[in-house]
């Protein structure tokens, strides 16, 4: 078993199955699928793509420029940064569902040319020391108790003067949480971390902090929104069992303090 734990609800054999349903509710043709018609179901993380979106701009990608999404899910990320920077993109997820789903979507949207996706543990990485020139890690380490191992092999694949990117939530006030969470069934597969330990951690295993935002306030407002849009076959619901009342959950958790968001810049030294 690896350090990465994975909860049912991220293996459910059903995930492009589901995924192909919604598109073809939402009457998207399949033959001529662009990559900002899966802009809604794609991104599995607090505040989607515009997440996505502003984590991206802290930073300075290029065509040239050799990305890893460590937790690429079914690559929204991935697509994402290849499409905006025309750059080549690297996706890697312990989930061979999710790896398959997100070479599917990759080739109906004619990016397969640009993102290569593995199989793999973000805590021991198929990869060569500085193949890359930034990491994206979204919504990664609450499913990984070992976060040492995490960012060691984040920096290890990572040139020097490479740059982790990172948007995850983090533990709040200690108060307990309600489950089910997006990343967890139960207590017991959630493995949040302070903002401070997160920050230790980081320091310890060669990278310096460039960047530090909390943005727990505007998280919750911007889920409390995508919550009480009219319905639609497009969203995580798709292929995330339960996903609404997961989102409740996380947007409740948020808004209270029990839960916090950052986005972090951190550089390799």
């Amino acid at each position: 078993m690896t350090h990465t734990q994975i909860p049912a609800q991220y293996r459910t054999g059903r995930a492009r199955i589901n995924i192909e349903q919604a598109l073809a509710d939402a009457g998207k043709d399949l033959d001529r699928l662009e990559p900002g018609d899966l802009a809604m179901l794609e991104d599995f993380h607090t505040s989607g793509r515009i997440a996505t979106y502003h984590l991206a701009e802290l930073l300075t990608l290029t065509p040239g420029t050799e990305v890893l999404d460590a937790g690429t899910g079914i690559g929204g990320t991935a697509r994402y940064l290849a499409t905006r920077f025309d750059c080549r993109v690297t996706g890697v997820d312990m989930v061979q569902e999710y790896c398959d789903t997100a070479d599917w979507l990759n080739g109906l949207v004619g990016l397969a040319d640009r993102i290569v996706i593995r199989q793999g543990d973000v805590t021991d990485l198929p990869f060569a020391d500085a193949s890359f020139q930034v990491v994206f890690s979204q919504h990664v380490q609450m499913n990984v108790p070992d976060k040492a191992g995490l960012y060691r092999e984040a920096r290890r694949v990572l040139a020097t003067g490479g740059r982790l990117a990172i948007w995850d939530i983090v533990a709040g006030d200690g108060r307990a949480l309600d489950y089910p969470l997006p990343w967890a069934e139960a207590p017991e597969q959630s493995h949040l971390t302070s903002p401070a330990a997160l920050r230790s951690t980081l320091e310890s295993t060669g990278f310096g902090i460039e960047h530090w935002a909390d943005l727990t306030d505007s998280s919750a407002a911007t889920m409390r929104t995508v919550l009480a849009l009219p319905e639609s076959p497009l969203g995580l619901h798709a292929f995330v069992p339960n996903f609404r009342e997961r989102a409740e959950h996380l947007t409740e958790a948020l808004a209270d303090g029990r839960l916090r968001a950052i986005q972090v810049v951190a550089g390799a030294e």
